[in-house]
């Protein structure tokens, strides 16, 4: 969102991004340019003060960054009715969830179904999540775009993350319990070489679990919570192998960036995207979520001795930021029409 937000202003527009706390780890990347309104309060309910921002600043367009922001948009669009302006949805996480327990699954299936009355056009990163988006909400291939995500660039100044000597697994993502980073760090004392290491980049509420589960496996000094990374790629590039054991996801960042820079990589089949970023098994391999035998055959595949690693992969297709500016001109303008 940062990148993309970046990009805006640089093009010259009006960019304002509303935020429950300002205060996190990426407080830093705040792009210049780009006005801050902050909610103080992180949880749902502090969506309330929305339509009055949007009243306010009149934007010719409101973007939600990911469909775990759309009950700030129903919201929205409950209180301004026809006089909001348009508003834009990313799919940024798989909208299957067969992880969901059965009551819980059909109520979320029910709530995507309503989408197509408050969301005016969603955006996919691949054709698969928007095939995927079309399916789960109903909407017709007129209303949903596809485009990706700005490429994730080195960052002038960044410190480079801590990395342990040798060859290391890394992983990349917040410390969640949809990441399921439990299952990475019980494949480790299973791999075949025992010198190799697991270095986890990231922060979040899961890290006294994971402290607790990395003592008690006895992995202290084998498993490496050193927290936030602003800039990953250096680790990437260097690490023998990338693994995701996520529950669900969306386009996984780290896997794409993987792919670019020519690190092998292991994934779960935790969303229809995976397979259309490790589209060959020259660049990684694909396991089910719950299969830890395969997770492990697949590492150890991977860290085999003299195993030849993936040519990278040059990213094309869309500009982003020019192609989002497009879409949001478009419907703006059929707005004001």
């Amino acid at each position: 969102m940062l990148r993309m937000a970046a990009g805006w202003a640089q093009a010259g527009r009006r960019v304002t991004l509303v935020v429950g706390d300002a205060s996190g780890a990426l407080a830093h990347e705040l792009p210049p340019g780009v006005e801050l309104r902050e909610l103080h309060d992180a949880r749902y309910r502090a969506f309330h003060r929305l339509p009055g921002i949007v009243r306010e600043l009149a934007p010719d367009i409101v973007f939600c960054p990911g469909n775990h922001y759309t009950a700030a948009a129903v919201w929205l669009w409950w209180q301004l009715g026809k006089a909001g302006p348009p508003i834009v949805g990313k799919v940024s996480n798989t909208l299957v969830r067969p992880d969901l327990p059965r009551g819980l699954g059909l109520a979320y299936r029910i709530w995507l179904r309503l989408h197509p009355r408050f969301l005016d056009t969603v955006v996919a990163m691949t054709p698969a999540m928007a095939g995927e988006a079309m399916g789960a909400m109903g909407l017709p291939p007129g209303r949903v775009h596809v485009i990706p995500n700005p490429p994730a660039l080195p960052i002038p100044g960044a410190p480079p993350p801590p990395m342990p000597e040798g060859r290391f697994v890394l992983g990349v993502g917040r410390l969640v319990p949809q990441k399921r980073w439990d299952r990475l760090i019980e494949a480790i004392p299973r791999l075949h070489d025992p010198d190799v290491k697991l270095l986890l980049l990231g922060e979040g509420e899961e890290r006294p679990a994971l402290e607790r589960l990395i003592e008690r496996s006895g992995l202290t000094g084998r498993v490496l919570l050193p927290g936030h990374a602003p800039d990953p790629l250096p680790a990437i590039a260097r690490a023998a192998v990338v693994a995701l054991t996520s529950e669900f996801e969306g386009v996984p960042g780290v896997l794409r960036e993987a792919v670019e820079l020519g690190t092998p990589a292991v994934a779960t089949e935790s969303s229809v995207a995976i397979h259309e970023l490790l589209d060959s098994p020259t660049r990684g391999t694909i396991v089910p979520p719950g299969d830890r035998a395969r997770l492990v055959g697949a590492l150890n595949h991977w860290l085999a001795p003299g195993r030849k690693r993936p040519q990278p992969r040059v990213a094309a297709g869309l500009e982003p930021v020019a192609a989002y500016l497009d879409l949001f001109d478009r419907l703006a303008a059929q707005r004001i029409r």
